[in-house]
């Protein structure tokens, strides 16, 4: 299987890779047009990424041009692949979902240390040769204040046990978060975002970046928030509205921690130009937060092991755009003999009546002598339809069609 990295990516994860037999192709600079045409050039059948954007002509160029089945996001989010032109072409989105989470809470966790005890801005005074201990001996502290989390993922759950050894009391809310659960967690449950922003001492954010969760956090909630509470941001800056945040710190003293921002460049280096991070009590990192030696090498070994089940299964681990539910409204099962022919005969009479399979999996009872097809169909079959399945060939033992 040939597989093109087009990122930094771990050297255990490299010689894994050659470990599996894959031939790899390590160009981490690839970008645009470049990496078009070696999608195309390498025959990769695998792409790996972590920052590059995978465009809808990369994916056009890998199918009609390539070999490109399989796009590998080496983290967790992939709001920097077009899913839905993947989708369209038949080629699988995977990410790395939870492999960062314990990084990504620890810098979480340093930016509210950091705006509690104004940290960033201790340093640059003692370098300046500026010594103003009164000054930085205002600090609130963390010990019983409330945590807010909206997002309660892998992540979410890494900050509620380290709140927990602060001495924090912590509220939740997620789109499946219940009672129940949140009792589990050891957290208090709240039914919207607004209600959790209210309370919360800190509000930290943990969504995947989707239609649903752009902007979500906007005006209103922090309206509701206390004035000089913090808003710490690891997930991604389009969840926050932008200009509502820089109103709420100029206006009512939130303090916030942000990994990430509005417009970020698109290589490790280069300018970076934010108003945000010009306003006073803003603290902000370089959108470093899976960016531990731990992090990357777990995220490596995920990747590998992906690309390793994908080539000796054909399955994909966390494909992010297989349908939840198909247009499937009928269930046909066909119990038979394990012989050639058997199914396709059965396929040529779904074929006939205009029919598309849905899914379908074959099932082999022991000693390899018979088998059970469960087909799902995106329609029904008439009764005459179901004959000339049964009749039509001797190794059908039984047949029955199901409403889904």
């Amino acid at each position: 299987m040939k597989v093109l990295i087009a990122d930094p990516f771990e050297q255990s994860g490299l010689d894994a890779l050659i470990e599996l037999g894959c031939r790899t192709s390590y160009q981490p600079d690839l970008r645009d047009e470049a990496l078009t045409s070696a999608i195309v050039e390498s025959g990769a059948e695998v792409l790996v990424v972590r920052s590059t954007r995978v465009t809808e002509e990369m994916m056009e160029a890998g199918v009609s041009r390539g070999r490109l089945s399989l796009v590998v996001r080496a983290g967790a989010g992939y709001n920097t692949i077009d899913v839905a032109a993947a989708s369209a072409r038949g080629i699988f989105v995977a990410n790395c979902p939870g492999k960062n989470s314990i990084a990504v809470a620890e810098l979480a966790f340093g930016l509210m240390l950091s705006l509690d005890r104004q940290i960033p801005d201790n340093v640059a005074d003692l370098r300046a040769g500026a010594w103003k201990k009164k000054t930085y001996s205002q600090a609130r502290g963390l010990h019983g204040r409330t945590l807010g989390l909206i997002g309660l993922g892998q992540i979410g759950q890494e900050m509620i046990v380290r709140a927990h050894s602060f001495g924090m009391r912590v509220l939740g809310w997620s789109r499946r978060l219940t009672p129940e659960r949140a009792a589990a967690m050891g957290i208090g449950f709240r039914q919207t975002i607004l209600e959790v922003a209210h309370e919360a001492d800190v509000l930290s954010l943990h969504l995947a970046l989707t239609p649903e969760t752009r902007g979500l956090i906007n005006r209103s909630v922090f309206e509701t928030m206390r004035p000089g509470s913090f808003v710490l941001n690891t997930s991604r800056a389009e969840i926050i509205d932008q200009s509502a945040l820089a109103d709420a710190i100029r206006e009512k003293g939130l303090r916030a921690g942000l990994d990430v921002f509005a417009e970020e460049p698109a290589t490790a280096t280069g300018e970076f130009r934010d108003e945000i991070v010009s306003l006073p009590g803003v603290y902000g990192t370089h959108h470093i937060g899976a960016s531990t030696d731990q992090a990357q090498e777990a995220i490596a070994a995920e990747t590998v092991r992906i690309i390793g089940t994908y080539f000796e299964t054909g399955k994909v681990l966390h494909a992010v755009n297989l349908a939840r539910r198909s247009a499937a409204t009928h269930l046909l099962v066909v119990r038979h003999k394990d012989r050639p022919g058997v199914l396709a005969h059965v396929l040529n009479q779904v074929k006939a009546a205009d029919l598309n399979v849905q899914q379908m999996e074959n099932l082999l009872f022991d000693g390899g002598e018979a088998a059970l097809a469960r087909i799902e169909l995106n329609g029904t079959l008439e009764p005459e339809q179901m004959a000339r399945i049964r009749e039509g060939n001797p190794d059908i033992l039984e047949a029955s069609l199901l409403r889904i």
